[in-house]
Parts: C-alpha cells; sequence; structure tokens
C-alpha cells in the first residue's frame, strides 16, 4: 500500500466514489465498472450562455436612497428596495457544465480480485480485476502534456478485449463515427437566464488497438478480441476570452492529434508523469502512523476517528495538491466551485465563481504548498474581471475602476446576483487583490507586480468612490453591504461597514502602497488611499467579549449564531492584521467570536475555522475541527468535500489548514509547529513555502521540534519563531540555513 493512493474493493456506483483525473483544462470521472466503464467528461470553458451584461439600468438612481436607509436603521426596507431596483438583471449567472460520457460497454460483469485506486504520486486511475481466468488491467490519466485524456486497456491474455465506445451529452448536438476508430459528439451548450447558448464545442475519442478488429457501428465504436487498446479523448469548445466565441473546436482537437502524430501510450505516460511529478514531488509530509492505508479508502472515512489515522490527514494534503494541479494550470481556467469535475446541466449554485469565500479559499493552498504556478489562472481573471467590471463600477455606482460582487462565471459577469441579502456586496474584487498581494509575499516577481498594480489600483479606485461618511462618527464606510450571507438581528443582512470590508480594504489600500514603493510608482490614488486608510473603522469588540461582525455590537443577537461563514475574522486569517504576538486583544476576541459561532459548519465552514485555530496557536482545537472534516458527513467516499453537495472549496481549505498548523509566516517571521496536536506526536514536512521567499524542511518527534532546513529565494534577514525561541537569521540567496532544537534552545548548526 502507498501512502500516496486512494482505493477501494469496488467499483464506484455514484459520482462522489468515482476518481477524478484532469490536466487543468479537461477532467473526468472515472467510475471503473466491470461490465460497464464510464468516464464523465468536462472541460473548462463549457459554461452555459455566452457574453453579456448584467447592470440594472435604474439601480444608480436609487443608491443613495438605499444608503440613506440604512443610516437610518431602515434596513428591511433598505433590502426590499435594492431588490426592486439594484439587482443584476439577469439575476443569475451562467452555470458551469458538463461536456458528456464515454462509455465501454464490455458485457459480463463478473470479477474477482476487483481493486480500483488513483495513484496521486503518478495522476494516474487503475482498475483491475480478474474474470473467466483472465486478468484486466485500465489505466486512465489527463496528460498535461499532450492536452488529451489517455486511457489504456490490456490483458493476460490474447484476444480478451471487446466492447462497444460510444459518446453520449445531455448538451444539444449530434454523435457520428469518423472513419472505423473514431467516434465524434458535435453540439453547442445550453441557453440559461434568456442568455441564448453561444458555444459550439466537441468531444473525440480516438480508438487504437492492437489486435482484433475495429469497426464503426453508426454512433459507435466497435473493438473485437483485441489484445491491447489506447483510446484517445479530447474536448474543445469555440470560447476564446469572455468576450469572444470565434474559435473551432474541431479544428484544436484536430491540431493536438496532429501533435500527437503516433506517439505510442508509455511515451505518453512517461511524458505525463515526469511533467506531474515535477510539480507534485516538491513538497512531502509524514504525520506519524499509516498503518490504516491498508484499509480502502472509503473505510478509513468510515471510521471517523482522524485521531488514531494520522496518515488519513497526510493523504488530504496530498489529494488536495493534486486535485490543485488537475484543476488550475497556467493557461486554464481558474479552479470552480467544484475545481473541473461537474455531471449536472443545473449545478449546486452554478458550480461558479462564489468570491465572498469560496474562489479565495481555492487558492489558499498552492503558496504554502509549493504550487505556485496554479496561481496564474487567477492572475488572469482578475485582469478580466479589471476590464469586465468597469461598467458595472460606473452604471451601478457611478464610480472609477472596477467592481465584483459575490461571484462571477466564465463570461466575468460582475453585478449583484441572487437577491441583495447574499448578492450585494461591493468588495469582492478587493478580496480578490488582497489573495494576490498576499500571493506575491510567497512569489515576488516585479514583473506579476507590474501586472497587478494597475489592477489593485483600479479597485482602489472603485471602493474610494464607494466609501461614504458615516453621519454619526463621520468614518469611512461601504454602503449598501453585508456580511456575507449573515442576516443581523433587523431582519436583513444589508448594513454599513461590516468589519470584513475593514478589514479586505485595509489590505487592498496597503497592497497598492507597498506594490508601488517596491516598484518606484506613484500611482494617482496613492494621496486619496493614505487619506482614506486611518478614517477606516477599527475592529470593536463586543459586549460578549467576540470581535464584532459589525459596527453596532449585534452578534449576540443574531438569529443564526452558529452561522457557516466567519467573514468578520477575516483579519485574523487569511490576513494577517490579527494575531497572538502582535494583537493580543483582538486574538482573544476572535478566539471568542469562534467560541460562540462552534466548530461544525459546512465542508468549507470548517476549512476557515481549521485555519482559524491554527492561527490562534490552538493546534488540538484545529485538530478536532479537521476530524469533523475527515468525517463521512464531510468527505465523500472519493474524499470529495461534502458541503454537502460537494464543493472543492473544503478540500483547499482543510488542506491549506493542515500546513497552516504546521508553518506560519508573517512578513519575515517564520512560526515553526506553532500549532503542532497532540494527535501527531511524530512527523516531517518537506518542501512547504512561507511568505519571503523561503522554502522550508522540518521534522519532529515526541512533540518537539528537532530541526529545521530553510531555503531563501532572495535572501536577507528572517526570524525564526518556535514556542518561546525567536532567532535572528541572515540568509543568502540560493543557500540553506539548518536550524536545531536541543536543550529548549533553537541554534544555527555549524
Amino acid at each position: 500500500m502507498s501512502d500516496l493512493e486512494l482505493w477501494y474493493r469496488q467499483p464506484a456506483r455514484q459520482w462522489t466514489e468515482a476518481l477524478p483525473i484532469g490536466n487543468g483544462r479537461l477532467g473526468a470521472m472515472v467510475f471503473g465498472g466491470v461490465g460497464q466503464e464510464h468516464l464523465q467528461l468536462n472541460e473548462d470553458t463549457l459554461w452555459a450562455g455566452g457574453p453579456y451584461s448584467q447592470v440594472s439600468p435604474d439601480a444608480l438612481a436609487h443608491l443613495d436612497e438605499v444608503r440613506a436607509l440604512i443610516f437610518a436603521g431602515r434596513y428591511a426596507e433598505a433590502e426590499a428596495l435594492a431588490d426592486e431596483h439594484l439587482m443584476s438583471r439577469p439575476l443569475k449567472q451562467m452555470p458551469y457544465q458538463p461536456a458528456g460520457d464515454l462509455w465501454l460497454d464490455f458485457g459480463p460483469d463478473e470479477a474477482t480480485n476487483y481493486r480500483r485506486s488513483l495513484d496521486l504520486d503518478s495522476a494516474l486511475a487503475i482498475t483491475t480485476y480478474a474474470s473467466s481466468g483472465v486478468c484486466y488491467r485500465r489505466e486512465v490519466f489527463a496528460s498535461p502534456v499532450d492536452g488529451m485524456i489517455v486511457m489504456h486497456l490490456s490483458a493476460s491474455a490474447r484476444g480478451k478485449l471487446s466492447f462497444a465506445l460510444r459518446l453520449t451529452s445531455e448538451q444539444s448536438g449530434l454523435v457520428a463515427a469518423i472513419g472505423t476508430d473514431c467516434v465524434q459528439w458535435l453540439g453547442t451548450n445550453r441557453e440559461a437566464e434568456g442568455i441564448p447558448g453561444q458555444l459550439s464545442f466537441a468531444i473525440r475519442a480516438e480508438v487504437r488497438a492492437t489486435g482484433g478488429e475495429v469497426n464503426a457501428d453508426g454512433t459507435q465504436v466497435i473493438v473485437s478480441n483485441a489484445d491491447e487498446v489506447v483510446i484517445l479523448i479530447d474536448a474543445a469548445t469555440s470560447f476564446v476570452r469572455y468576450d469572444d466565441v470565434s474559435a473551432d473546436p474541431v479544428a484544436r482537437i484536430e491540431k493536438r492529434f496532429t501533435a500527437l502524430g503516433g506517439k505510442d501510450v508509455d511515451t505518453m505516460l512517461t511524458a505525463h508523469i515526469a511533467e506531474h511529478r515535477r510539480l507534485f514531488r516538491r513538497l512531502s509530509i509524514d504525520l506519524g502512523d499509516n498503518t490504516l492505508a491498508s484499509l480502502p479508502t472509503d473505510e478509513r472515512i468510515a471510521r471517523d476517528n482522524a485521531t488514531s489515522d494520522p496518515g488519513l490527514a497526510a493523504l488530504y494534503l496530498q489529494y488536495a495538491r493534486y486535485l490543485m494541479l488537475s484543476s488550475s494550470r497556467p493557461g486554464t481556467q481558474p479552479a470552480n466551485l467544484q475545481g473541473i469535475w461537474n455531471d449536472l446541466v443545473t449545478p449546486p449554485w452554478g458550480s461558479k465563481y462564489t468570491t465572498n469565500i469560496n474562489l479565495e479559499m481555492n487558492y489558499w493552498l498552492p503558496d504554502p504548498a509549493n504550487l505556485g504556478e496554479c496561481m496564474e489562472p487567477l492572475v488572469i481573471m482578475a485582469e478580466e474581471l479589471a476590464v469586465a467590471g468597469q461598467e458595472t463600477a460606473a452604471k451601478q455606482y457611478g464610480a472609477r475602476g472596477w467592481a465584483l460582487h459575490h461571484n462571477t462565471d466564465l463570461w466575468r459577469s460582475t453585478g449583484p446576483i441572487d437577491g441583495a441579502k447574499w448578492g450585494l456586496w461591493p468588495t469582492g474584487g478587493a478580496w480578490l487583490c488582497a489573495q494576490l498581494w498576499d500571493h506575491l509575499q510567497y512569489e515576488w516577481s516585479d514583473d506579476l507586480a507590474r501586472r497587478l498594480l494597475p489592477v489593485f489600483v483600479d479597485c482602489a479606485r472603485f471602493i474610494l468612490d464607494i466609501l461614504v461618511a458615516h453621519p454619526a462618527t463621520g468614518e469611512l464606510v461601504t454602503n449598501p453591504s453585508l456580511s456575507p450571507e449573515n442576516v443581523h438581528p433587523f431582519g436583513a443582512a444589508l448594513c454599513a461597514g461590516p468589519t470584513m470590508d475593514n478589514a479586505i480594504i485595509r489590505d487592498l489600500f496597503e497592497g497598492v502602497l507597498d506594490l508601488s514603493a517596491r516598484l518606484g510608482q506613484a500611482p494617482d490614488v496613492l494621496s486619496e488611499i493614505r487619506a482614506a486608510l486611518p478614517r477606516l473603522p477599527a475592529y470593536k469588540i463586543g459586549r460578549g467579549g467576540q470581535l464584532q461582525e459589525w459596527l453596532e455590537d449585534w452578534d449576540l443577537d443574531v438569529p443564526e449564531i452558529h452561522h457557516r461563514h466567519v467573514s468578520h475574522l477575516y483579519g485574523l486569517y487569511p490576513s494577517q492584521q490579527i494575531n497572538p504576538g502582535h494583537t493580543p486583544d483582538l486574538a482573544a476576541a476572535a478566539r471568542r467570536s469562534l467560541e460562540i459561532r462552534g466548530d461544525d459548519a459546512t465542508g468549507w465552514g470548517i476549512g476557515w475555522r481549521i485555519n482559524l485555530w491554527a492561527r490562534l496557536r490552538d493546534g488540538d482545537h484545529a485538530h478536532a475541527v479537521l476530524s469533523l472534516l475527515l468525517g463521512p458527513e464531510r468527505t465523500y467516499p472519493n474524499m470529495f468535500d461534502a458541503h454537502p453537495p460537494f464543493q472543492i472549496d473544503g478540500n483547499f481549505g482543510g488542506a491549506a489548514g493542515i500546513l497552516e498548523m504546521l508553518v506560519q509566516s508573517d512578513g519575515n517571521d517564520i512560526h515553526l509547529l506553532p500549532a503542532l496536536p497532540a494527535a501527531w506526536p511524530t512527523g516531517s514536512l518537506r518542501g512547504v513555502r512561507a511568505r519571503g521567499g523561503l522554502t522550508i524542511d522540518l521534522e519532529w518527534r515526541g512533540g518537539a521540534l528537532v530541526g529545521a532546513n530553510i531555503l531563501s529565494d532572495r535572501g536577507g534577514k528572517i526570524v525564526v519563531a518556535y514556542r518561546s525561541n525567536r532567532l535572528d537569521c541572515l540568509v543568502d540567496p540560493g543557500k540553506q540555513v539548518r536550524l536545531t532544537f536541543n536543550g529548549g534552545q533553537l541554534a544555527i548548526a555549524g
């Protein structure tokens, strides 16, 4: 058994038991059936609809009236008026779509010695079984090198592979055989919310057989008595950019098949594994006892006892890294609510990009997990939103710059959707910018900073224009806004100046100032930012000792006190504004807020709580929350996060929390094992990244640090902290510093 493997004793009976593969652009769920194999297929640009505008034509005319009602405390009236006039038209955005399904019909369904697995180290789904004295093996992978999905079928005896291959899709279209060995689906995407489908797409499956016969039968390919079979699967759409759908999907597929030429499957697999391992093997983790890897993965999850199975947490982290590599690579769309895996034409929440937590949570993982390249799709999305969101800023708010509310889609729609109590939240773009500013702390690049600075500046322009003076205090606040997605005690969610907004805006403004200084540039908004920053409301501690979620002390009177969102704790995590060392009173208030809110939540809500407890340096509590995530109520048999239903942000957020328990960084300060739980007394972590361009290896035994290696990209002074020890280190670029911990003292070795 491998500590980098998911495995099962039976085929998948439902979608959340199937195993995901992906190359960032193409995804498939592999069911591993005996009598019938099923691959459910996705392509990352196949969404409903097409380019569209969403701004309400009468929003700006009613904005001031909504603001006045909120300042007057007439929140329910404000929300009703906002629902009538300020919300987008259409009120929903476009959903992500399944492309289709590939079916292999074998016939007999009897098998012995069945085993189905996903090898994370090679990104390879494997199904093996015996039937009538013959051993069968299937390998499936999504190659990032050749750009297609590959299935390799083999048997222990010659002439034993016979099946019919067919393609189906819930999209509009037709399927037809091409020659004797290929079948192709040509289709168009769906209309949604009155927006007509404007994409064409194609799926192609080509059979390459050794021995036997291959023939086309109208809409399927029939393979008879082959010795070995390779199936090549590709899909493409006409999508070019959010405002351009002019590509030829068939030509895109044919280009990849032409480039593939006569490559054999071993050559393709070798190149695929090498490219995957180039990134995946950068980080390794050992949390101690992994003896339960001898159990199938679904049985480990069903045991619901993470304390006795530390290896499951390590597997969960590596699985999340695998999912990130499979759903977000340079040149692809960012990972959406389900990564790239979706089998429904009406998926939950449209399987979109929810920007009041879920999209950002998807991208908490890549930087510390040493997968910085996976951030590139998010960078491009921000650049596109900075253009697409200008219409919303101007027509919705009469503002400069660009706006983004709590969702976006393939078409980069940026207006407020769903309803005022969820969607009228104007700081989605600011959070995206703050996240990318943090990315630069891990992976500084002058070129990337130059790309991002104008995006940040234009977002800051928008924020500066929508901030209004609070009539009672003179503080600058957002209005209308809300604290996602929580209803306060006055029958509404709309409010002015929620704590989350103030914290995000503070990070956005600091990011603009920081990048401008580093690049030696002076955007014209700098003086406005410097004037606005001290007028943002400060954090407040309420009567229950909690960090207030709103300007008013409402937290103890809300109708849903155990709400899934913990938006007001943004300053503790993912931001660096609150921590036990520098702001102990605020950290204590954040702890009290977490105690009031409770540990159990949706999958992603639990993921956020793990990180928050880790930042409070309470490892045992963080582990207790992690145990909730790893149990069967929040983890499906294939280890997908159960919101429920499936949302991938729980996978990514939970994995980020595991790393946050072991290494934290704040500027040039590095904290080793800041939240190590008693359940992981012995272990090692190698290749984790920290802010400041650092790569860290560390090892611990008996609950105590043994030593650490720190490698710096760019050199300089760092401070390493462990327990009560703080050690100043000067590090040279490209050179490693070895630290030891002996006799209660942290020291530089040698």
